[in-house]
């Protein structure tokens, strides 16, 4: 491979400072393919600055427990360069990332690359299960900053990797390391996904499928059996249940003692992760008698790098590119 091939990993994005919080949810809110707070769209940005002043001091109060900020910028770098190590083995590939609703962005990227002599681009979401709110919104903002750079950037597409065998080995290594941590005690597998509005399901976003898919990969693997349930709600909808304190409430009623939560639609620790289970959905399960242990987040594991590495070749084959 004589061209240099860009790879772009697509994230949401995080405040990394307690001042960045409230604007960081004002960019989060004014996004209509995850919320429509108005019929009108004039009003979207409007009304997303009135909900993140509203918010903002209970997410500054999340974020504060966490170190002050969110590490995925942090760690999506890292994954970025790990990746860009393992695919030296290939060729020339220059790993950047691209923020929907935090910075560096789409555009920042895009100025590298053009500035790097780049015109062939990999978009690799870090979501293995495609939905419109996620990985569709960021395609959606890249195609428009590809349009708009002007530079006849070739762009390749990743959207969605739900049973990528990399991926689904560590999610089970996870799940036999955690099951071991309690000994010769029973204990429940559950399976905790970011939670989406059920409309969305209804209208065909594939994202609810994809995640049974990749729960069904684990387990052929495991032997384990899983129960299902969603976190991270925000807004008056009604979204997929149930819930993950309504899970955990469940097990409680029924005797359970142990409970292994996998954050299956989470590859990077963020506030889900380390505020939400760890410190939240824990108290929680200690208030019902339970104790809760969570799988480790893939972050920089060398077999989920394997795997973001294989995405990319296959893409860049079937461009040609390789």
């Amino acid at each position: 491979m004589s061209e240099a091939v860009g790879v772009l990993l697509l994230n949401l994005g995080g405040p990394e400072t307690l001042a960045e919080v409230e604007p960081f949810l004002i960019n989060l809110f004014s996004d209509r393919e995850i919320i429509r707070l108005s019929p009108f769209p004039f009003l979207q940005k409007f009304i997303a600055k009135r909900i993140a002043a509203k918010r903002a001091p209970k997410s500054r109060e999340a974020y504060g427990l966490i170190g002050g900020g969110s590490p995925l910028t942090r760690i999506t770098g890292e994954q970025g360069r790990a990746l860009e190590a393992a695919l030296a083995a290939d060729g020339r590939f220059v790993v950047r990332m691209a923020m929907r609703y935090w910075q560096p962005g789409a555009q920042t990227a895009l100025a590298e690359f053009a500035r790097a002599g780049v015109r062939r681009i990999v978009a690799l979401t870090l979501y293995p299960h495609y939905s419109r709110a996620t990985t569709g919104s960021s395609l959606e903002a890249l195609r428009k900053a590809v349009a708009a750079s002007g530079q006849g950037f070739e762009l390749a597409e990743i959207r969605e990797w739900p049973e990528q065998p990399e991926y689904v080995g560590c999610l089970a290594q996870g799940i036999r390391e955690g099951m071991a941590g309690f000994g010769n005690e029973p204990a429940q597998l559950v399976y905790s996904a970011h939670s989406l509005p059920v409309s969305f399901i209804r209208e065909g976003d594939p994202y609810l499928e994809q995640i049974k898919r990749t729960i069904a990969a684990v387990e052929k693997s495991t032997g384990i059996a899983g129960r299902l349930c969603f976190q991270s709600r925000s807004g008056p909808v009604e979204w997929l249940a149930p819930s993950t304190p309504e899970m955990l409430g469940q097990l409680a009623g029924a005797g359970v003692k142990n409970v292994l939560l996998v954050p299956i639609s989470f590859v990077s620790d963020h506030v889900e992760t380390l505020y939400e289970i760890d410190i939240q959905y824990r108290e929680l399960a200690g208030s019902l008698g339970l104790r809760l242990e969570r799988t480790a987040s893939l972050n920089t594991n060398p077999g989920f790098i394997r795997g973001l590495r294989a995405l990319v070749a296959d893409s860049c084959r079937q461009k040609g590119w390789l």
